[in-house]
């Protein structure tokens, strides 16, 4: 089996690595650059591809999805009290707007 074969993959796992590649590519991440990144993920996870034999199972090591949602309220906390408070009230008006359309167009 040539070194980048994806075959001992599971289909659960390339369908994993595709969406990681997607998001690398929506940051900014060449297309390469973004499949290596992913398929590295993939591994780190998984602990590579499907494995026979009983007992050779792993747990799955979710630390770098943990790691990404962690970093994804730096923005958040980088604001002041006011602009917190600004985009809640905008939030809560858009949830308000959407919900009585939504109540309308069930009436009609």
């Amino acid at each position: 089996m040539p070194r980048g074969d994806k075959s001992a993959y599971t289909d659960k796992q390339k369908r994993q690595a595709q969406h990681i590649e997607e998001s690398y590519e929506e940051r900014g991440a060449s297309p390469e650059e973004a499949q290596k990144r992913a398929w590295a993920t993939v591994n780190k996870e998984t602990g590579g591809g499907k494995k026979s034999g009983a007992g050779r199972g792993q747990p799955v090591d979710r630390s770098a999805a943990r790691k990404g949602g962690r970093l994804g309220g730096a923005a958040s906390a980088a604001r002041t009290p006011e602009q917190r408070s600004a985009s809640a009230k905008k939030a809560a008006a858009t949830r308000k707007r959407n919900a009585e359309a939504k109540k309308a167009g069930a009436a009609a």
